[in-house]
């Protein structure tokens, strides 16, 4: 692997200039690596994430490939980043740096990489049946609303489970899905999986 340039940014706004600009200049870049989260500062940005800029550049530019590099090893994130097409993804920590290798060498290779901490987001095995309906049932328990109030807001909203028990049964099956002993370890999985 012969890797001729390398290019640091600071922020995302000007890492999708970079690409946009060596694609004009007939130089596209082969590879994007970026973290997932940064802290603001005073500078305003349009990209805020490594993954606003992940969609950005699977949108405008999808012959970049592109490997997430971050702590983040929710599940879900990972799963929401591999359905945008990303290349690989490694989780910062001891092994990162080697990792960081392993992967910019597979993806050089033609192949994907994802840490071995992570790589169980992947397998079929570990879907989760949950919808649009669960994540709002869990965000509303999340915040203090009991069953009967959520019942009374998906009312409104017009959903078909909206009655107490279709709630109650809903919440049971989460608990079996997640594998959690009570409603509080239901919410604190669902938040760990980066559910809610």
């Amino acid at each position: 692997m012969n890797i001729e340039n390398v290019f640091k940014v600071q922020y995302c706004d000007e890492a999708y200039l970079k690409i946009k600009k060596a694609k004009l200049d007939n130089e596209p870049f082969d590879l994007l690596i970026t973290d997932l989260s940064f802290v603001c500062d005073h500078r305003e940005q349009k990209l805020k994430s490594g993954e606003d800029l992940i969609t950005l550049v699977r949108k405008k530019h999808p012959d970049v490939n592109v490997i997430a590099y971050s702590v983040d090893d929710r599940l879900q994130q990972v799963r929401r980043l591999v359905a945008l097409g990303i290349n690989g993804y490694v989780c910062k920590g001891r092994n990162g740096v080697s990792e960081l290798s392993q992967a910019v060498q597979s993806v050089y290779e033609g192949k994907r990489y994802f840490s071995p901490k992570i790589a169980k987001a992947l397998d079929n095995k570990s879907n989760l049946e949950i919808d649009i309906f669960d994540v709002e049932l869990l965000r509303n328990i999340s915040i203090g609303k009991s069953q009967e109030e959520i019942s009374a807001i998906f009312k409104e909203k017009g959903a078909s489970a909206s009655s107490l028990s279709s709630i109650e049964k809903r919440l049971n099956k989460l608990k079996i899905q997640l594998n959690s002993k009570n409603t509080i370890h239901l919410i604190a999985i669902a938040k760990d999986l980066g559910l809610i």
